[in-house]
């Protein structure tokens, strides 16, 4: 019989590490999006109340 636990501890260890990328990826992306969104938005009601900008 082998210990095959090291293994297993590597492969979980690596898909971690892939979500983690991912989820990363997902936040800067959603946070990019949701800024242009709101920066959009300011300037809407900005102009509708009249200021300049």
């Amino acid at each position: 019989m082998r210990d095959e636990s090291g293994a297993t501890a590597i492969e979980y260890g690596l898909i971690c590490a892939l979500i983690f990328l991912v989820i990363i990826g997902s936040v800067t992306t959603f946070g990019e999006v949701a800024t242009d969104i709101f920066i959009k938005a300011a300037d809407a009601v900005s102009g509708a109340i009249g200021g300049g900008g």
